[in-house]
């Protein structure tokens, strides 16, 4: 019975884990990356559809990004979207393509970032917190109902900690990456 219950939040918590990954891979860090941008959504026609739908998203240089549309018809919404999501980063149209060049990391954007990977790493830890909360509810209830013995609720709660030491260890492994990602660029400025 505990066992379905600690089952049923670990689909949810690799949510998270994809929720951050995305979340980091959106914030710059002076690198070009097509992850920047593959997810912004643009309006095309009366829909809002993510970049990477609407055309090729490329690396020129490595603070360089190009966008290449299907269509021609898109370039107008693609750069909408990427001016009004302002990361920072302004679109040149040359042609048929959109071209995005990165500034260098200023001290003041740093800040700003770390800021934003403090808020990322904040919210999936109380979200995880929240799914174990829960979990742990439904156990205790369990066992004032006779449903769970009282020393398989013990069981239960290590194994509950367990897996949720588990899925804080991946946000971590993934927020420290990031921030090792940023300290190099602070340290690399002028590449």
């Amino acid at each position: 019975m505990h066992e379905e219950i600690i089952k049923k939040i670990e689909p949810e918590l690799e949510k998270i884990i994809d929720f951050v990954q995305k979340k980091l891979n959106s914030i710059r860090t002076g690198h070009a990356s097509p992850a920047l941008v593959e997810d912004i959504k643009a309006d095309c026609f009366g829909e809002m559809l993510p970049i990477k739908q609407l055309g090729a998203i490329s690396l020129l240089s490595p603070r360089q990004i190009i966008i290449q549309p299907w269509d021609r018809s898109y370039i107008e919404s693609i750069e909408r979207a990427l001016v009004k999501e302002s990361l920072g980063l302004s679109p040149i149209v040359e042609g048929t393509n959109i071209i995005i060049n990165l500034p260098p990391m200023s001290e003041e954007l740093r800040k700003e970032m770390i800021k934003t990977i403090a808020q990322v790493e904040d919210n999936a830890k109380r979200t995880i917190r929240k799914f174990r909360d829960e979990a742990w509810s439904e156990i205790q209830e369990k066992t004032r109902q006779g449903e769970i013995r009282e020393d398989d609720k013990f069981r239960a709660k290590d194994k509950l900690q367990e897996l949720v030491d588990k899925y804080n260890k991946k946000v971590d492994e993934l927020i420290g990456r990031k921030e090792k990602e940023l300290e190099g660029m602070t340290n690399a400025s002028g590449k």
